[in-house]
């Protein structure tokens, strides 16, 4: 049994510095690396790109809703083509970067506000799924289960994962607690440890409410910026690999996708 532990990165911007993510990349198995938009500048997009593949993590295009000012977790109504503009215009970018480390984008994870507009908003995730699709049709995506963002990127012949979070509350409906609502961000390390050993092992979960809600994953996530982010990846880590789970990226490294053997990698 494996699975896939990833966390979100390069969120730094200039002076200000925000989670620990060369410690991070020591526990986790795919980087989730900010693309400029919610976070990020080139010079932390790079030095994160480099670091991630130097330790054989895997890196993925956090792409999101161009929003520094609200860190990308505030909804904007963007025209579909504009959104899909913007999402190859990121995706760009970060390959830019990854290449230059001598890797390369090996998956896609929207951010934030657009991740939870992607759930549900059919003309957005279509925006994006098409926005992935003409970049790269063999990059895997990864989100929520059940989401329209994961349908129609498996209707568009994109590779689907999917995601469970670590240190978020579920909705007995299976989707993410509002982070406005209290509860909603968890924080204790061993509590958190034992509930991703039942995701993975495929026991339910605790609802916000109580009610128990089963959570099918094939990555897990652990946010970089919350408070003891590397406290609680180790506990993840640590549990699972206790239980005989094993740690893995999904998304394969370049040389191993199918149709990128052509394909220029700067080294």
């Amino acid at each position: 049994m494996h699975i896939d532990l990833n966390s979100d990165m390069g969120e730094s911007f200039g002076r200000w510095t925000l989670g620990d993510d060369e410690a991070l990349l020591s526990v986790v198995t795919s980087a989730n690396v900010a693309c400029g938009s919610h976070a990020g500048d080139p010079s932390v997009l790079r030095r994160t790109c480099e670091q991630a593949a130097a330790r054989g993590v895997a890196i993925g295009a956090h792409v999101g809703y161009r929003d520094l000012a609200g860190f990308g977790r505030r909804f904007i109504d963007v025209p579909p083509a504009e959104l899909a503009d913007d999402i190859v215009y990121q995706l760009g970018a970060l390959d830019a970067f990854a290449r230059i480390a001598g890797d390369r984008v090996r998956y896609v994870k929207p951010h934030g506000a657009l991740y939870n507009a992607i759930v549900h908003h059919e003309e957005q995730a279509a925006a994006v799924v098409a926005a992935v699709r003409a970049y790269d049709p063999g990059l895997p995506v990864l989100g929520l289960p059940g989401s329209a963002w994961l349908r129609l990127a498996d209707e568009a012949g994109l590779p689907t994962v999917r995601e469970a979070f670590a240190d978020r509350a579920y909705t007995p409906g299976g989707t993410l607690v509002s982070r406005r609502e209290p509860g909603a961000v968890l924080d204790d390390p061993e509590k958190v440890a034992a509930r991703c050993l039942d995701i993975v092992e495929g026991r339910p979960i605790p609802a916000a409410d109580g009610t128990p809600v089963r959570i099918e994953a094939d990555s897990l996530c652990v946010h970089g910026d919350s408070p003891g982010a590397v406290q609680m990846a180790q506990a993840v880590s640590g549990a699972l690999s206790a239980a005989g789970v094993r740690l893995a990226p999904f998304a394969p490294a370049a040389a191993d996708r199918p149709g990128t053997e052509g394909r220029p990698c700067v080294h």
